[in-house]
């Protein structure tokens, strides 16, 4: 054999083992979705669209959790934790890796406070930590009891139920209390009693690392990002409520946490978990090399 094309073949087979193990973090990665969210709908849709198998592919250990659609922070962060609990003793790993969007950034922190033993690192994505607009505005116009309150109540939970029904689940649903929980006057209260990873300046970076929890977030700026994607026109209405720059549902400060890898990516609220269908923003960058570069990040830190 030529030594030329031996070598070749060598750093071949090194590349090709590298890629297979480019995602392979110590603790298994927990994927943890947001309001009104699935862990897979008809078992084929995945609300992470193609991460799961992506990280897969890099050698990660990944599992996809499933809590009440609508429901408070700390309802769905002790449904979440259940769910941890079960898999760090399947799996023996010790601790997990939480990645959460939305809804979930705030169930990943509630787990982690509560529970820092089990947790290695906290990623939120696109999540609210100092509130969000549209719940505020809720909040603040949906009078205690009255007609629209109960309207927006029967439909939302009835939303949440069917979602629920159809990945498999079975979840009480309590909208009321999930707008509350985003609501900014609903964040000061829960970031007064779990404040690690928070910026001491609502644009500021927070602490990197608390009780042993890494944490990062990062979020996007894009609002209409696809002509193929029709919710791309209701995150445009919705992000008319917003002071900020933001994804259609979350401003791009809201969701400073921990260490900010990046606020402004060319995504919207769902393109940053790859829905709908994998349209997005194609002159952006692609989602899913997003979660398995920070697949590498916290590899590379030994998580």
């Amino acid at each position: 054999m030529d030594e030329a094309a031996g070598e070749d073949r060598a750093d071949v087979g090194e590349a090709a083992l590298a890629l297979k193990s480019y995602a392979k973090t110590q603790y298994p990665i927990v994927l943890c979705h947001g309001m009104a969210g699935f862990k897979a709908m008809f078992g084929v849709v995945d609300y992470f669209g193609g991460v799961a198998s992506t990280l897969r592919s890099g050698g990660a250990e990944v599992y996809a959790t499933s809590v009440p659609q609508f429901d408070s922070t700390e309802a769905r962060g002790e449904a979440l934790l259940a769910q941890v609990e079960d898999i760090v003793a399947r799996t023996g790993s010790g601790k997990v890796n939480l990645i959460g969007h939305s809804h979930g950034g705030l169930d990943v922190r509630y787990v982690a406070a509560v529970r820092p033993d089990l947790v290695a690192s906290v990623t939120t994505i696109g999540s609210p930590h100092q509130g969000a607009e549209l719940a505020s505005y809720l909040q603040e116009n949906l009078r205690d009891g009255g007609f629209a309150q109960g309207a927006l109540s029967f439909l939302a939970n009835s939303l949440g139920t069917v979602l629920s029904l159809l990945s498999g689940q079975t979840s009480a649903q309590d909208s009321i209390a999930a707008v509350r929980s985003l609501s900014a006057e609903g964040m000061r209260e829960f970031n007064a009693l779990y404040p690690a990873g928070l910026p001491e300046g609502r644009c500021g970076q927070g602490a990197a690392e608390e009780n042993g929890v890494r944490f990062f977030s990062w979020s996007g700026t894009g609002i209409i990002t696809s002509l193929l994607d029709p919710t791309d026109v209701t995150l445009g209405l919705i992000s008319k409520l917003y002071s900020e720059s933001n994804d259609g549902m979350v401003g791009r400060c809201s969701s400073h946490f921990g260490e900010v890898v990046r606020d402004d990516y060319g995504m919207n609220h769902l393109d940053e978990v790859n829905q709908l269908f994998g349209f997005i923003n194609l002159s952006g960058p692609n989602p899913k090399s997003v979660f398995r570069a920070h697949a590498s990040r916290l590899k590379n830190l030994g998580l």
